[in-house]
């Protein structure tokens, strides 16, 4: 089990790196984590998963099931969230109920632990944010309440490049329970820049206050830039040069994985417009990504002007592109009668598009695929949404699923639509589509195939930098009877 000494330390990456390199050595290696905290879901054939968890999957080459994520806790407000038990919505938790809801739920991690184990060679398991929040170790299972029940070794994980990683990991055994402590067996040194050999006396500190084995430090990743991330968005990939495609940050954001693909073209710069700041006026297009509290972002998204923004730029003939959330928001009236996202309450849309939502309790989680109309440009895709969306007479659908269901709906231009397909640029012929009609090239890579580039890159370096024969004694260890 990889644990960090906080959140981000690189845990998601290294797991699914380590999940490669072990499958690449011919072993069957399945990735687990009892717990996720994220608006970054993947749909599969019985139900969502944190993302982190589908690509560690895909890492492992294997499709991704509820197992390897059986508690997936997907916030809404600034004190609740949804929880999903092993791929189904299973209930709302509030904030206040955080230590006694989730507790009883140990039983069906452990269900889905047990599965996995007995399909595979080694689970490679994940962590959520940090034992060292021992606030939270009352009822546990997304850490050492979970470690402690299966019976499973420790790995610690410091981020050196955020400072303070001597610190951080001696700390960490410092306040942890003995017989928590005992569990943690080495500790890895992430995101290294620079002359490794400057920090082997801190290395050598670690060892000698913790009592633990250093098992390697791993320099800086620039490969993980090509995996989808978790749950943060980062800042710092915007390009100087490119058509501009604006993509407004909302509280609530989900999927924001969607633009991963377009991210990685030369010809674009996507840039994210924080709170407080207009809709560039240079835009070609602006892409309103899902929320998981559709309504609330959409008052905030009013409450920043964007609205108004948004509107000018439709009406200079740029594009509008709405997924999910985004694309409930760009119809007429969104309507949540049953308080499924939140707070019960209905509310003008954004009016680009003639359709009309109203969530309901019943959850679609499901793979798709189909073409785009009218040109039948092939997608592959997933959809993960609560309630219906229904198109007035004479709208014009903007997709045609495999079913022979239409999805989403476009205006008569052709300027603005939704749908509620995520990751619909990941096939390079529909990327180029988009790409083509704001003025911009494709490099027309597949999306999947960056990603099993990056992976393998990732376990190369693992095998290069991290003592992986000692990791395996670890296990096999723990695994004796």
């Amino acid at each position: 089990m990889l644990q960090g000494t906080g959140s981000d330390v690189g845990k998601s990456i290294l797991t699914a790196g380590l999940c490669r390199l072990f499958t690449n050595r011919g072993l069957t290696v399945r990735p687990f984590k009892p717990q996720n905290m994220s608006n970054n879901a993947a749909a599969t054939s019985a139900g969502e998963v944190g993302r982190a968890q589908a690509l560690q999957a895909q890492a492992c080459r294997v499709k991704p099931t509820p197992d390897m994520n059986p508690v997936l806790l997907k916030p809404q407000s600034d004190t609740g969230a949804q929880i999903v038990v092993q791929g189904k919505v299973y209930g709302a938790l509030d904030a206040k109920d955080f230590t006694c809801r989730r507790a009883p739920l140990l039983g069906c991690v452990m269900e889905s632990f047990e599965r996995l184990k007995a399909e595979s060679d080694i689970v490679i398991i994940e962590g959520a944010g940090s034992p060292a929040e021992i606030n939270l170790r009352r009822g546990d299972i997304a850490n050492m309440g979970f470690a402690r029940a299966a019976n499973v070794p420790v790995i610690l994980i410091g981020d050196i490049d955020r400072g303070g990683v001597i610190a951080s990991i001696v700390g960490t055994k410092a306040v942890l329970d003995e017989d928590d402590a005992a569990l943690i067996k080495g500790f890895i040194i992430n995101r290294f820049r620079g002359n490794i050999d400057l920090f082997n006396e801190g290395y050598r500190a670690i060892e000698e206050r913790t009592g633990w084995r250093g098992l390697g430090i791993v320099p800086w990743l620039v490969e993980a830039r090509s995996l989808p991330a978790e749950d943060a968005i980062p800042a710092d990939l915007c390009r100087a040069e490119g058509v501009k495609i604006a993509v407004p940050l909302m509280p609530h954001i989900a999927n924001f994985d969607d633009i991963d693909a377009l991210e990685a073209e030369e010809s674009v710069r996507i840039v994210r417009i924080a709170p407080g700041q207009p809709l560039p006026e240079d835009a070609a297009m602006v892409i309103l990504p899902g929320s998981k509290s559709t309504l609330s972002d959409l008052a905030f998204f009013r409450e920043q002007g964007w609205a108004a923004g948004l509107a000018a730029h439709a009406g200079r003939g740029g594009f509008v592109l709405g997924i999910c959330g985004g694309y409930q928001m760009l119809g007429k009236t969104i309507a949540d009668p049953l308080g499924v996202e939140g707070v019960p309450g209905e509310a003008a849309g954004l009016g680009l598009l003639p359709v009309k939502t109203v969530l309901g309790a019943d959850k679609r989680v499901t793979e798709v695929e189909g073409v785009s109309l009218p040109d039948n440009t092939p997608f592959r895709g997933y959809e993960i949404h609560c309630g219906r969306t229904e198109a007035e007479s004479g709208a014009i659908p903007f997709l045609r699923l495999s079913t022979g269901e239409f999805d989403g709906v476009t205006n008569p231009s052709g300027r603005v639509a939704g749908c509620y397909v995520h990751r619909l640029f990941d096939d390079p012929r529909m990327r180029a589509r988009l790409l083509s009609a704001i003025g911009a090239e494709s490099d027309g890579l597949d999306q999947n195939k960056r990603v099993e580039s990056a992976l393998d890159a990732i376990a190369a370096a693992l095998e290069q930098r991290l003592d992986i024969e000692e990791i395996l004694n670890i296990a096999r260890t723990f695994s004796l009877p």
